[in-house]
């Protein structure tokens, strides 16, 4: 788990400054490259260069830091993925851009910080609701982004919309984990392409549909 003193502390916020972004892009390097049983605050405050006693005046506990540092990679990966869907027209370029934004991931670090916040989360008290409540915006955002293309068509009135978005989060999430534990890579590309295959097929069954089944 996540040590030094005050370290299993949730809830403080942090006021934030040059040395609260050093310690945040430190944090985010010890988790992808330790893990959360590694992210000590003397080792985050060793990757920052200052002093570990900066990371409890900031943030009042390693946790808090950590969360920090959930909250800055999916931040950064958010604003990347409301461009990228921005960009597709269908459900068969939607595939197409989650294929690219999920092989940017497994560059990114991302999936790597949030499965170490999950997994950290059984041991340090209130940490899983944390992490929970931070799941949730992507949650919203899987959401939107299907309504976007199939509200209109027959598959919206089939298909629960939220429990949809929850599967693909669920599903995306447990794709990368997997990938991380071992060479996944070619078991990984060749859902993508299944994917893609199957959203070229919805795409035209959306398309089609409304006129031949009486769907509006």
């Amino acid at each position: 788990m996540a040590k030094g003193g005050g370290s299993s502390r949730v809830g403080k916020r942090p006021a934030k400054g040059d040395t609260y972004r050093r310690l945040v892009d430190a944090a985010i390097e010890t988790l992808c490259h330790d893990g959360f049983g590694g992210a000590s605050a003397r080792v985050i405050a060793r990757r920052a260069g200052c002093n570990q006693a900066l990371v409890f005046y900031h943030f009042g506990s390693v946790a808090n830091l950590l969360l920090a540092a959930l909250d800055e990679t999916s931040a950064r990966r958010m604003d990347r993925y409301r461009g990228a869907v921005a960009t597709a027209g269908n459900l068969s370029a939607l595939a197409g851009v989650a294929a690219d934004i999920y092989r940017e991931d497994l560059d990114a670090g991302h999936i790597t910080v949030l499965s170490e916040m999950i997994a950290g989360a059984s041991s340090t008290p209130g940490l899983g609701e944390e992490v929970a409540a931070r799941i949730e915006p992507w949650i919203d955002f899987t959401e939107t982004t299907l309504r976007r293309f199939v509200d209109s068509t027959p598959m919206g009135q089939l298909v629960p919309i939220r429990d949809a978005a929850f599967a693909i989060v669920a599903l995306y999430l447990g794709v990368e984990m997997l990938t991380h534990l071992g060479d996944e890579c070619t078991a990984a590309e060749s859902l993508l392409a299944t994917t893609a295959q199957l959203s070229t097929f919805l795409t035209a069954f959306s398309a089609a549909a409304p006129t031949s089944t009486g769907f509006r």
